[in-house]
């Protein structure tokens, strides 16, 4: 990975197999976020299920700046669900009259 022109959206496999980790891994059948901390100090990540597609790269205090405000709830909207989002057991608006 020495000369590899690093780039927002390239191909992940150019950044090599070594060094991936999923830091957030778990009970979802390995469909997950994995990341890399690339010799410059940024980070790449990419989807699991798609290993080849492209990375995302980060620089060292965009990542910084994401986890704080991750870990300050910053990003506690993601974890709800739209009302019109159907599952298995009804739209938001059913569960909540059942």
């Amino acid at each position: 990975m020495d000369q590899v022109h690093v780039y927002n959206g390239m191909p992940a496999k150019h950044l090599g197999t070594e060094g991936w980790a999923k830091p957030w891994s778990g009970p979802n059948g390995g469909a997950c976020v994995e990341v890399m901390r690339l010799n410059d100090g940024r980070v790449a990540l990419r989807q699991s299920t798609d290993p080849d597609g492209p990375a995302l790269i980060y620089t060292h205090h965009e990542i910084e700046k994401f986890i704080q405000g991750a870990k300050a709830g910053a990003a506690d909207f993601l974890l709800t669900r739209p009302e019109n989002l159907t599952t298995s057991a009804g739209t938001a608006s059913e569960r909540r009259a059942a």
